[in-house]
């Protein structure tokens, strides 16, 4: 490998010739070998417009030539749209303010723009990696404020659009099948009748609430820990620099971003990324308990509840011909249960803010921005291949409803729940409906009975 020597505090160091990064970055490479995966491509993109607002308010501010600001500006845009994240090389596991991939993409910021003004790529000169591309900023803020704004635009442009096609993959089924009266089930043990529809317009409302508490989350990520650089205190930022940085970033990407209102807050606690992860989780519940639930509706198809059927995706088995698994729940299933997982570790880094600097921001912002992702992906996976595909077993609906011995509640208010007891014992025993006994037993008449235990109207509620 050709390679060219660049140097730091530290002394030289080796850097491979055709890369934009420089001698810190190759130094994190060496000393964190740890996981293979990097920062996630929003995270670098955010970075990317972090830089390029802070060059054009440098530049606006008189505070670098606009020749170099130019410079940067158009390889921080670059590094927004990805053209360099091959370069951005710095495992995610690393030194904890993330200063490791600020310097990675200071650099790469920096070499490009004396690339383009014609200078010796690695040489720092006309453009420098600290003074320049870093000017008015510290890794310190400039982390947790890529962070907050990669995880809103994934928020926004990724998870929400997907569980809004979620609900309504849910809610159209809900309606669907308004009609279809089922046994219903609590302990997993038969109860009192439900429509198909009630169900699914359950897990629909649980969506709908999920969509509630991420976008209540969102808020406090809008606040923008930028303008504390190294401490909290702004040191060699100019007064109003982060707030007309921040009004840049808000402008071009439609979000409402505001400077941190304390900066001691904002640097030293990750709170708001903890609440957010928080939002995951519970919607990696919901979707936990959604996507169990179909795969009990959907087993058999003979020896199980087998009440609907599921899109039928692939083969199940290697040595069983014909076997259908309920492999989209599945993959969901396992989705949430990582999710909560990262919730964890999102709670452990939170609480490690030592003093005035959070130092797990680097694995906060990973699982962060990973569980959004999956969420994300998952979501439109359970609405267009499965949701949408359901089909109901109309007629082993209605006979398992009709066989139900809980309907036989609905007899308490006109013979009694001892009475009404008795005749769901002997029903039990000789594996008769509830109807065909009370009419034996002659508690109404035919006619009086239909109504009173028709399943459908059970659904609805009230008395009879």
């Amino acid at each position: 490998m050709a390679t060219r020597t660049e140097s730091d505090s530290l002394g030289t160091i080796a850097v491979p010739s055709d890369a934009y990064y420089g001698a810190q970055t190759r130094r994190a490479v060496e000393n964190f070998p740890v996981s293979g995966r990097g920062f996630p491509r929003r995270f670098i993109e955010a970075l990317g417009l972090v830089k390029w607002a802070a060059a054009l308010e440098n530049a606006a501010r008189g505070d670098l030539p606009s020749e170099i600001a130019d410079a940067i500006v158009r390889a921080a845009e670059e590094v927004v749209d990805g053209r360099f994240d091959r370069d951005f090389v710095v495992d995610v596991f690393q030194t904890g303010s993330g200063t490791s991939t600020n310097m990675n993409a200071n650099e790469v910021i920096a070499n490009r723009a004396i690339e383009l003004l014609g200078g010796v790529v690695g040489s720092k000169d006309p453009v420098h990696p600290n003074d320049h591309v870093n000017a008015s900023q510290s890794s310190n803020d400039v982390i947790p404020t890529a962070l907050h704004v990669a995880a809103l635009l994934a928020l926004r442009d990724d998870l929400l659009p997907a569980l809004d096609v979620l609900h309504a993959s849910l809610a159209r089924q809900a309606v669907a099948f308004a009609s279809l009266a089922k046994t219903g089930r609590t302990h997993l043990m038969d109860a009192a009748p439900v429509t198909l529809g009630q169900e699914l317009g359950g897990y629909a409302a649980q969506v709908a609430h999920g969509l509630g508490r991420v976008r209540a989350a969102m808020p406090g990520l809008a606040e923008l820990p930028l303008g504390g650089t190294a401490v909290g205190t702004g040191l060699n930022a100019p007064p109003g620099h982060a707030a007309a940085v921040i009004g840049r970033i808000a402008s071009r990407v439609g979000l409402e971003l505001r400077e941190a209102a304390d900066h001691f807050e904002a640097q030293g606690a990750r709170d708001a990324c903890v609440h957010a992860s928080g939002a995951l989780r519970t919607v990696a519940v919901s979707l936990m308990k959604i996507a169990n639930d179909l795969r009990w509706l959907a087993s058999g198809p003979r020896a199980g509840l087998a009440e609907i059927r599921l899109p039928s995706l692939q083969p199940g088995s290697s040595i069983m011909p014909g076997k259908v698994n309920p492999v989209i729940p599945e993959m969901v299933r396992q989705v949430a249960a990582q999710v909560m997982g990262n919730d964890v570790a999102v709670s452990v880094g939170g609480a490690l803010g030592d003093f005035e600097l959070n130092v797990m921001v680097p694995l906060i912002a990973r699982n962060l921005l990973e569980s959004i992702e999956l969420l994300s992906r998952a979501s439109r996976l359970l609405a267009e291949r499965c949701v949408d595909g359901i089909e109901p077993d109309v007629a082993r609906l209605a006979r398992a409803a009709e066989l139900n011995l809980q309907i036989g509640a609905a007899l308490n208010t006109v013979i009694g729940y001892d009475r009404a007891g008795v005749i769901v014992k002997k029903a039990a025993a000789t594996g008769r409906s509830i109807r065909a006994v009370a009419e034996e037993e002659g508690v109404l008449s035919p006619d009086e009975l239909a109504r009173v235990l028709d399943p459908l109207r059970l659904t609805r509620g009230g008395t009879i």
